[in-house]
């Protein structure tokens, strides 16, 4: 995709903005999490209180299964025909008075968005929670451009106020304990803005209002918003923002400009689609009936901004950033399902234990584990692992509420890593190398594979281990020590199963 500006002047340049610093692979950034005991005692109280409470909203439905399917059925469609879904958006939010730009990656989005806000002459605005915007360093791209952006979204101020990373899709700071919060806003408020109260405690009504307070004022500043969106209506250019707090709705009602930056997955045909998952992720997601803000607008909407009421200004910049690419596999596409619910996170074993800054990026958890690795390749050390960050036992699938097979996206993405193969990048098929250190996996795929091609040599070695299985060792040698320094080395039957099969039933099916 190019960039595509309707009656704007060539954006500036952007000043350099720092490098993200390489994250480690993530055996290794879960080996320092798993060793912290308060991160772990955090993570454990959140994620089962979240899960355990979704699990009885999800069970009033009679027709949870239905939905899921509805939900996934509409998902399938529109990213088969993503093209014309994306110009018939174009088309009605143009038509309500809204501009559309294209941005065909990160550098191209944080261009645009600091090129209108530039164009306004402000240098602050206010944020609605966005991943995407996470995903691109936006405020990184505003910091270096002398703008300041301040998150809105409570959890997303305790990470900025603790120059912290976000390590949940829905509760971001969800690794820290309220008397970490409390001695973050008495430290770190007054450099942003209103300071905190003075004794100020860690009851949490008392930490929401310390926040309401600080960022009414900046509501009321800000003539600038940002946001992303949870949905976008083809058929009637309307954009839908989910939120728990209100602090949304502030953000995208007060400014006089409103930029909003959605990856292009995120648009569905109709506004009756919406019916479907206005029901499933507020359930997925809080384990509520309903949202309890749920903000729709469309283009400028009837008044466009001149009585006061909304944003006189609206521009939409569409995100690629590596989807397309992932559109191209058929396996993998179905990332592009995701409707952030964060479901998956909190009955994931593996992140309950390692938390999300493991993953090295904006999205964690199993759904971040198929999704970082596509947007981004597996060219980099954490990408290449984070098709192994779990134990495929599918408990994230079947949470899904769009029904994504993470397991066998976990599972393609890993023969990626480990063999090569083709791939599309930047729209272009190209073939990549196997990542380093997948030398004994690939031998042992392709005994595995030759084994499994000639039924007398695997029929044989089946007999001759339960023969010898009195000399099985507690460890594995050489590259299976790994494998067994954390697992019992299963035992081996006393005979084949084809074997019993054969005796008991006299092979007979």
């Amino acid at each position: 995709m190019t960039g595509t500006f309707v009656g704007m002047p060539a954006f500036p340049a952007l000043p350099a903005v720092p490098a993200v610093p390489a994250f480690p692979a993530f055996p290794d950034a879960a080996r320092e999490a798993v060793g912290d005991r308060v991160l772990r005692a955090n993570l454990k109280h959140a994620t089962h209180t979240i899960r355990d409470k979704r699990a009885r909203a999800v069970a009033e439905l009679a027709d949870w299964d239905r939905l899921r399917a509805a939900g996934k059925a509409v998902k399938d469609h529109t990213l088969r025909h993503l093209d014309r879904y994306l110009i018939r958006l174009e088309e009605s939010v143009t038509a309500a008075g809204g501009t559309v730009h294209w941005a065909a990656d990160a550098d191209e989005a944080n261009r645009i968005v600091t090129g209108l806000v530039l164009a306004t002459g402000e240098r602050e605005v206010v944020k609605v929670k966005s991943m995407a915007t996470q995903e691109i360093g936006l405020n990184e791209a505003l910091e270096a451009a002398g703008i300041a952006a301040y998150e809105t979204d409570l959890a997303e101020l305790i990470v900025q106020l603790g120059h912290d990373r976000p390590s949940h899709i829905l509760v971001p700071a969800i690794h820290r304990n309220r008397a970490e919060i409390r001695d973050l806003f008495a430290a770190e408020m007054g450099r942003w803005g209103r300071p905190a109260p003075e004794g100020l405690g860690d009851d949490p009504r008392e930490l929401a209002e310390a926040a309401r307070l600080h960022l009414r004022e900046k509501f009321l500043r800000a003539r600038v918003g940002i946001s992303g969106a949870n949905f976008m209506v083809a058929e009637t250019g309307t954009m839908v923002v989910f939120e728990s707090e209100g602090n949304g709705r502030m953000c995208l009602t007060l400014p006089e400009t409103l930029i909003s930056v959605v990856g292009v997955e995120k648009v569905v045909p109709t506004f009756r689609d919406l019916e479907i998952f206005l029901q499933t992720l507020p359930r997925s997601s809080t384990a509520e009936r309903m949202n309890p803000y749920t903000t729709m607008w469309t283009g400028l909407g009837p008044s466009g901004g001149a009585d006061g009421d909304g944003p006189s200004a609206f521009h939409l910049v569409l995100l690629d950033n590596g989807r397309t690419d992932t559109l191209a596999d058929e396996v993998g596409r179905q990332a592009l399902r995701c409707i952030r619910c964060s479901a998956c996170l909190n009955v994931c074993p593996v992140y309950e234990r390692a938390g999300g800054h493991a993953y090295g990026s904006v999205y964690p958890g199993p759904i971040g584990a198929i999704l970082s690795p596509q947007l981004r390749g597996t060219g980099s050390e954490i990408d290449a692992s984070l098709p192994y960050a779990s134990t495929l036992c599918g408990a994230c699938y079947e949470v899904c509420p769009v029904a994504i097979d993470i397991p066998e996206v976990l599972v393609h993405l890993r023969e990626r890593v480990a063999q090569g193969g083709p791939v599309t990048r930047e729209g272009i098929r190209v073939r990549i190398r196997p990542a380093r250190g997948h030398t004994a996996e690939r031998a042992a795929m392709r005994a595995a594979r030759l084994l499994m091609d000639h039924p007398g040599a695997l029929r044989a070695g089946e007999r001759l281990l339960a023969r010898a299985r009195r000399l099985r060792p507690g460890r594995l040698p050489g590259p299976g020590r790994a494998w067994t320094d954390s697992r019992a080395l299963p035992a081996l039957p006393a005979e084949p199963f084809r074997d019993w099969w054969a005796r008991e039933r006299g092979g007979r099916g």
